[in-house]
Order: C-alpha cells, then sequence, then structure tokens
C-alpha cells in the first residue's frame, strides 16, 4: 500500500478497519453482523413486496413507506460487501475510486433518508390537522414529484466534495477508521486543502439533516395541538397512534446518528471498538429496526405480512 508522495493515486487502496484487537474473534463476531443483514435485506425486501402487491395499500403513507424501505435496502447493500468482507476474512482494503462511490451513497442514502422521514412527518400533519384534503394535497403526482426532488436534494448537492476527493493528495498512512469509507474519514487522510469540502458539507448537514429534524418537531408540535383540540379521549389516542411508528422510525435514525458525532467529538479517550462499533450502529441500526416497527405498529401491514405467512393470498 503506497503513500509516497508520486503515487498515482487513483489507483491506491486504503486498509479498512474491522475491529481492533478483536481480530481472532471475527468469525463469531461475522455470525450476528451476518444474521442483521440478512433481515435487514429480507425485511426491507419484504415491505416492499407487502406494499406493491396488496391493493389496500396503494396510498400515500405507504409509498412514503416504500421509499424508506427502498433506502434502507440501498444503505444494506451499500456496505455489506466490506463489512461482512473484513469480518469473513475476504478482504482487507478498497481501492480509491470504490472507496469514493461507497461514500458517495452511504452519505446520500443517509440525506434521502432523512428527507423520506421529513415527507412522513408532513403526511401525518396532513392526515391529522387537514384530513378533508388529504386526497386532494398528496395526489400520485405530487408523491412522484416529492420522490423525484427527494433524490435530486439528497445525491445532486454532495456531488462536489464527492468528486474532489478522487484529486486529493492522500499522504497519511491509508488506514480508515470503519469498514466502509465516510467522506470525513478520507478527509482525514489528505494533506491537501480541505476547506471547502469541510465548510460544504457543514452547511449540506445543517441544510438537510438539521433543518430537516426542526422540521419534524415542528410538524409533530402541530400535530400533538390538533390532536389535543380533539374532544373525544379515544379520538386522541387513536389519531397519535398513527404517528407512533414514524415517531420511533425518527428516534432509530437521528438518536445512532448524534451518538456517533458525540463519540467523534468527544470520545477520543475511548477504545477504536467503540468508534467502529458506533459506526455500524449508524448503518444498520434504521435499516434493521424501521422493518420491524412497521410491522409491530402499523396494523394493515401487519396482517398482510401474517396473510403471506400463512398462505392467504386475500
Amino acid at each position: 500500500m503506497s503513500t509516497q508522495p508520486g503515487h498515482n493515486f487513483s489507483a491506491s487502496t486504503f486498509l479498512l478497519t474491522g475491529f481492533p484487537g478483536l481480530e481472532q474473534s471475527y468469525m463469531w463476531i461475522a455470525i450476528p453482523f451476518s444474521s442483521i443483514y440478512t433481515m435487514v435485506l429480507l425485511g426491507n425486501s419484504m415491505i416492499l413486496h407487502v406494499i406493491r402487491t396488496e391493493q389496500s395499500l396503494h396510498e400515500p403513507m405507504f409509498y412514503f413507506l416504500a421509499m424508506l424501505a427502498l433506502t434502507d435496502l440501498c444503505m444494506g447493500l451499500s456496505t455489506v460487501h466490506t463489512v461482512l468482507g473484513i469480518l469473513w476474512g475476504l478482504i482487507s482494503e478498497i481501492s480509491l475510486d470504490a472507496c469514493i462511490g461507497q461514500s458517495y451513497f452511504i452519505h446520500g442514502l443517509s440525506f434521502m433518508e432523512s428527507s423520506v422521514l421529513l415527507a412522513m412527518s408532513f403526511d401525518r400533519y396532513i392526515a391529522i390537522c387537514n384530513p378533508l384534503r388529504y386526497s386532494s394535497i398528496l395526489t400520485d403526482v405530487r408523491i412522484i414529484k416529492m420522490g423525484i426532488a427527494i433524490i435530486i436534494r439528497s445525491f445532486l448537492f454532495i456531488t462536489p466534495v464527492i468528486i474532489r476527493l478522487k484529486f486529493f493528495h492522500y499522504c497519511r498512512p491509508h488506514v480508515l477508521s470503519h469498514s466502509f469509507c465516510l467522506h470525513q474519514d478520507l478527509l482525514r487522510l489528505t494533506c491537501s486543502d480541505i476547506c471547502f469540502n469541510s465548510f460544504y458539507a457543514l452547511g449540506l448537514v445543517i441544510c438537510t439533516l438539521m433543518l430537516d429534524s426542526v422540521l419534524i418537531l415542528v410538524s409533530y408540535v402541530l400535530i400533538l395541538k390538533s390532536v389535543l383540540a380533539i374532544a373525544s379521549r379515544d379520538e386522541r389516542v387513536k389519531s397519535f397512534q398513527t404517528c407512533v411508528s414514524h415517531i420511533c422510525a425518527v428516534l432509530v435514525f437521528y438518536i445512532p446518528i448524534i451518538s456517533l458525532t458525540m463519540v467523534h467529538r468527544f470520545g477520543k479517550h475511548l477504545s477504536p471498538v467503540v468508534h467502529v462499533l458506533m459506526g455500524n450502529v449508524y448503518i444498520l441500526l434504521p435499516p434493521l429496526m424501521n422493518p420491524i416497527i412497521y410491522s409491530v405498529k402499523t396494523q394493515q401491514i401487519r396482517s398482510r405480512i401474517q396473510r403471506l405467512f400463512s398462505g392467504q393470498r386475500y
């Protein structure tokens, strides 16, 4: 693995980090990780299949859920080859081009998940605060436009900083902090001017993840205000129960991101294993938990899955 100044860095490789100090236990660690990835891929594929095949689920709420499941499925597919490759002893390095591609998808899908969660909060706001206009506001055409806007917002704006990674001079040891590639991890290894990437990435996080979280919070303040205005207690409970799955999905997405940020910022004294573990939690927890949350908490999804496994078609 060369790190000399004259090296052709477009063809250079980077060493992926598994669980430092636990190399002898990788075969055992691989078992739960393989199980988690299997659940991620099967769980999200099942959600997509159920929504596609069940005519009664062809509604705005479930279209957004399908977007969320597709995002989680792609997140699992984008990292499975490096995470399990290390644990099964199949790979230990990744090329610069592959690393840049993986970081593009990881960050783009993270922004996409945040955007979809924001769209789902808008869906719940309209359903509870303006139910009579729900069908006229969230038409199929509007949902398609929202989906296209989410994809453009998630992947177009990160392209400049990701492309610049290709032309940086990586003079420091080519050892990544995780078993997958992140933009900030590659920046740590370069001696080039990273001011644009640092400030642009910070602005992007503020304008996406932070803005989305604030807008989701505002939507739930308005939802709570509307629910509390309902006279019947049973109706209040019923209205708020429609939001429980989404609230859980929001927490499952944002808590790992905040935790990983705190560990990177204030946990430099912690074991490298903690950093690696938190990185994997950030990558795997939302794709793992979202199908479980919606299968348990959403009656329509739960009943359709039960019929699917019992062999009933209708």
